[in-house]
């Protein structure tokens, strides 16, 4: 007998039956069979390449009815042997732990699983075997069409299901979503808000979609995260882009599943933390501590075996995709629960880990951890950390908005939208023709006085946007104050600023051809420089490689014919 039955349909499908069975080799859980279901209808070699792959642990069945996805998997679960049963898609591409993690939840965890969408097919598909139906009035059974506001409605439609199966001694509540579509997006924040106000810890775990996904998408999901957090005791937002940069350039189902195996992971490592005993224990009421209404938290999770395991699990950890590129600096808690296996933990170990973390989160921060074993990790040493508490949001690009602009006039005039119109090009008529200036040219005696006091309060606020963060840009303009009889009219300034008249041709004429000392009456003597008696009698010589100055003629003196 099987730990666990695996139930695959299959219709038209052989391009994905050999890597179905790849993905599943990787298991790390070895105990599990195979069943593929192939509908008779197939027109490919679906039937062929499923009975080639035929062994032990892998079977072929045939389905001969309508057809339809349900019934396949009903004839599966009729001829399935193990304690478990779940149910893949042939193009699934499940992780390596993905049946560890999830037998391992079902043993040890008091947790229930419960999917709830407004996609009936969807529903139809999923392994979890609580199912709440959104909207199926008003979605007839069809998804919400990627509108947030559908979302919302279909789980005001159906939230009382939500609320009956919350009430059947329920603690706490893991909401977990891909945000950016129309149900997750919108139904998430209507199902936290009712689990808070029957007095549950509420954690939401919410993903931000990939970049390629379209800026719309991304734009949808901060606004619905905006919305969950005022409705849950704290959040957890991972970035699928950051699972890109850690993993690189993944087939597309790879990267989406990679994306579930992080939300599992993260509502595993705090499940775990509260249920799984340990030698010095973390209960639920150190995470309720830590995590109630706490708003946004990061979590990272990390595994490290060898000599220095400890420094490299804590330093993992503190990397994880789950922490968004943000630092765990500023957290006033911290919950930390360190897993060891056959090769227990020791002492010099510990004190490295702790005093790694409040390093990293200030001396400040209260850190509250816990110890256990589990002996599957053998050499390994499991690091997970829960930061909560930061003074400002840690999530800065979720609230990159458009503020409203105050634009205060300089010359006193207040508008608000105003619409203002002018000619795209402005024609000045031109003055009348004034007699050149004769004789010499003054310029105006006027100067502008400028006069800066940081003090004042009169200030504007400009900002620009660029991408999905804002940056400011803060100016604070004053001016002289003046009595109202000295201050210039708008008339004045701009006849003020008006150009210096251009001086005639003649003029110019002239200050070409004069010389600028006759124009200013300057007297030059010129001095003839070869009249001059002044004669140096210093000649400079060089004798044996030393260079001298003498005073007499070496042709005259000291000549020895």
């Amino acid at each position: 007998m099987f730990k666990v039955s695996i139930v695959i349909p299959v219709f038209n499908s052989s391009l994905y039956i050999n890597k179905i069975v790849e993905h599943l080799s990787y298991q790390t859980f070895k105990d599990f069979e195979v069943i593929f279901v192939v509908d008779s209808r197939s027109t490919d070699d679906s039937l062929e390449k499923a009975k080639l792959l035929e062994n032990d642990c892998t079977r072929t069945l045939i389905q001969t009815g309508s057809g339809k996805m349900g019934e396949a998997r009903n004839i599966g679960l009729n001829e399935s042997k193990g304690e478990f049963i779940w149910f893949l898609d042939v193009d699934d591409c499940p992780s390596p732990s993905f049946l560890e993690e999830m037998i391992f939840i079902q043993e040890n965890l008091d947790v229930d699983f419960v999917i709830c969408n407004t996609d009936g097919q969807a529903l139809e598909n999923s392994p979890v075997s609580i199912k709440i139906q959104l909207g199926s009035s008003l979605t007839e059974g069809r998804g919400a069409g990627n509108k947030p506001e559908i979302g919302k409605q279909a789980a005001i439609e159906n939230i009382q299901d939500v609320i009956n199966v919350l009430n059947d001694g329920t603690k706490m509540v893991f909401i977990t979503a891909g945000m950016g579509g129309g149900t997750g997006t919108g139904a998430a924040p209507v199902i936290a808000k009712a689990a808070k106000e029957l007095g549950l810890l509420t954690v939401g775990i919410v993903t931000i979609p990939f970049k390629n996904e379209g800026k719309r998408r991304i734009e949808q999901a901060v606004e619905g995260i905006e919305e969950l957090e005022k409705h849950v005791d704290s959040l957890l937002v991972i970035n699928n882009e950051k699972i890109r940069e850690i993993f690189g350039d993944l087939k597309l189902s790879e990267a989406f599943a990679r994306a579930d195996n992080v939300l599992a992971i993260a509502a595993k490592g705090i499940a775990e933390i509260i249920t799984v005993h340990g030698y010095i224990n973390v209960d639920f009421a150190d995470v309720e501590t830590v995590m109630s209404n706490s708003g946004v938290a990061i979590m990272g999770s990390a595994m490290a075996s060898g000599e220095d395991r400890a420094l490299t699990a804590v330093q993992k950890a503190l990397s994880s995709p789950l922490l968004n590129n943000y630092d765990i600096a500023g957290a006033r808690n911290i919950l930390l629960n360190i897993t060891s296996g056959s090769h227990e933990i020791t002492m010099d170990e510990v004190g490295q880990i702790t005093d790694f973390i409040q390093s990293a989160a200030g001396e400040d921060a209260d850190l509250i951890w816990g110890n256990g074993t589990d002996e599957k990790l053998e050499d390994n040493l499991n690091v997970t950390i829960i930061a909560t508490g930061f003074n400002t949001n840690s999530i800065p690009e979720l609230y990159a908005r458009k503020r409203k602009v105050d634009i205060i006039h300089l010359d006193g005039e207040k508008s608000t939208n105003r619409e203002v119109k002018q000619p795209i090009i402005e024609v000045k008529e031109k003055p009348a023709a004034a007699p050149p200036k004769r004789g010499r040219i003054e310029a105006e005696k006027w100067q502008r006085t400028i006069e800066f006091d940081l003090t004042k309060d009169d200030s504007f606020l400009e900002t620009s946007q660029t991408g999905s963060i804002d940056k400011e840009l803060e100016f604070e303009v004053s001016t002289a104050k003046s009595s109202p009889k000295d201050e210039p009219t708008s008339g004045n300034r701009i006849s003020r600023s008006e150009p210096t008249p251009i001086p005639s041709k003649d003029i110019f004429d002239k200050m070409e051809k004069i010389p600028a000392y006759k124009r200013k009456n300057i007297k030059i003597e010129e001095e003839n420089f070869s009249d001059k008696k002044n004669v140096s009698r210093y000649t400079l010589n060089q004798e044996e490689g030393d260079i001298y100055l003498r005073n007499d003629n070496a042709y005259l003196h000291d000549n020895v014919d």
